[in-house]
């Protein structure tokens, strides 16, 4: 039957959340634990995890290593998920994955159970040297917190599903830090004392080594915006340009390069100019991606305060524009108040809008917010028209941002893709 795999994905509901190993316990040990057949790294965090899980499959990729890798959400194809180098997994290969995964299936899984058992399949399939796994929520009971890694990442740490994890950042940092492994390697950007406070004390637990962004992984940018990277075991790289907009962007591409060095630990090195040339072609759609010039239109996945805020400093930075329209549309678990409030600031003119998620918060209730710090603010429920609107309105000198959430992103290329948008 032509696409039954999306068929049989449509049956679930990607918002529903169950955080327990149990379920998937059962059902890889009925599938002969594909997991284990190959090393993997696995990477969480609030912000950044999709970044530096891309600039490390990239950099693995370029040393010839067939890599696996999984991240979450997709933008416009669920196949965008799972990929081995560059390549999504292709129909055929999803279809025969989920076949076997159903076939071992003995009781309900979520949407991102399925979906993660599916990666290990396909990835156990075609042999891969390597998996690098984003991690979905949390750590300690996600769906992919079910390898032995040899590195555990943690990118940073910020208030962020608070009815899951915890509402406090040492509650979160534990929750997070659940994907440590006895024995294991935690590489983490975390700055904040209370957190590293959490991430030490379960490192000593678990006789894990902690490595840490600033103390020993240490990078310099250059007014150029070259950098040069110092990591844990003396490797030293010089003149590396990150590939992906935005100051942040350092700080995770250090993660990835110490990512890399720690693979080189185990067995699989990365040549100097095959890292450097690895890290140069990462390529990272929704993430201050810019569609057009004049006016500049640009999409960015920022969900969260934090993320708003590297938005925003990334605008200042990095563009000069007359005017700055902002479409945004944001989800019901997100700290919307916090996030307009941020982005409204620099904001001459908003257009709210809502992603196609059933999780979408109606624009008309965060008008009062987007109000309070740019007047000129309307609602414009459909996301495409929303978009259409600002278009309109701007001038060749103009920006247009449209931000707040991964599934609004997604909604305006899939709206391109169909050229339903100039």
């Amino acid at each position: 039957m032509k696409n039954s795999w999306l068929a049989e994905l449509q049956k679930k509901n990607p918002s529903e959340i169950r955080l327990g190993l149990d379920r998937m316990v059962r059902l890889l040990e009925r599938l002969d634990n594909p997991q284990r057949a190959y090393p993997a790294v696995v990477v969480a965090g609030t912000n950044g995890k999709g970044s530096v899980t891309a600039m490390t499959a990239s950099m693995l990729s370029a040393a010839r290593y067939r890599v696996g890798w999984y991240i979450s959400p997709h933008l416009v194809d669920v196949r965008e998920r799972i990929r081995i180098g560059d390549q999504m997994i292709s129909k055929k290969a999803m279809q025969a994955c989920i076949e076997i995964v159903r076939s071992c299936q003995a009781e309900e899984l979520t949407y991102f159970e399925f979906l993660t058992a599916v990666a290990f399949v396909h990835f156990f399939r075609a042999s891969v040297d390597l998996a690098v796994l984003e991690v979905g929520m949390g750590g300690r009971l996600d769906a992919t917190n079910v390898v032995d890694p040899h590195a555990s990442v943690i990118t940073n740490i910020s208030l962020e599903h608070r009815e899951f994890l915890g509402d406090s950042l040492d509650r979160i940092a534990a929750e997070k830090g659940g994907i440590v492994k006895r024995g294991g390697t935690c590489i983490t950007g975390a700055s904040q004392p209370v957190v590293l406070d959490v991430l030490e004390a379960i490192c000593r637990e678990r006789n894990a080594r902690l490595l840490r962004l600033g103390r020993d992984l240490k990078i310099r940018v250059r007014p150029d915006g070259l950098f040069s990277y110092r990591g844990f075991t003396g490797a030293r790289h010089a003149g590396l340009r990150c590939p992906l907009r935005g100051r942040h962007q350092y700080a995770n591409a250090a993660l990835a390069l110490g990512i890399v060095e720690r693979l080189g630990e185990c067995g699989y090195p990365v040549h100097d100019s095959l890292l450097r040339s690895g890290l140069e072609k990462t390529r990272w759609e929704g993430r201050v991606e810019v569609l057009q010039q004049h006016p500049t239109v640009l999409l960015d996945g920022a969900h969260n305060p934090d993320g708003i805020s590297a938005l925003c400093g990334v605008l200042r930075r990095d563009f000069s524009c007359r005017r700055l329209f902002v479409v945004f549309g944001v989800l019901s678990d997100k700290d919307r108040r916090a996030m307009i409030t941020r982005i409204a600031s620099i904001a001459d003119a908003m257009i709210l809008t809502r992603p196609g998620s059933e999780r979408a918060v109606e624009p008309a209730e965060l008008l009062p917010l987007a109000k309070r710090n740019c007047r000129n603010a309307v609602v414009e429920r459909n996301p495409v028209r929303a978009v259409k609107l600002a278009l309109a309105k701007a001038r060749k000198n103009d920006l247009i941002c449209i931000v707040g959430s991964l599934y609004l992103v997604g909604d305006i290329k899939k709206a391109l893709r169909a050229e339903r948008l100039p």
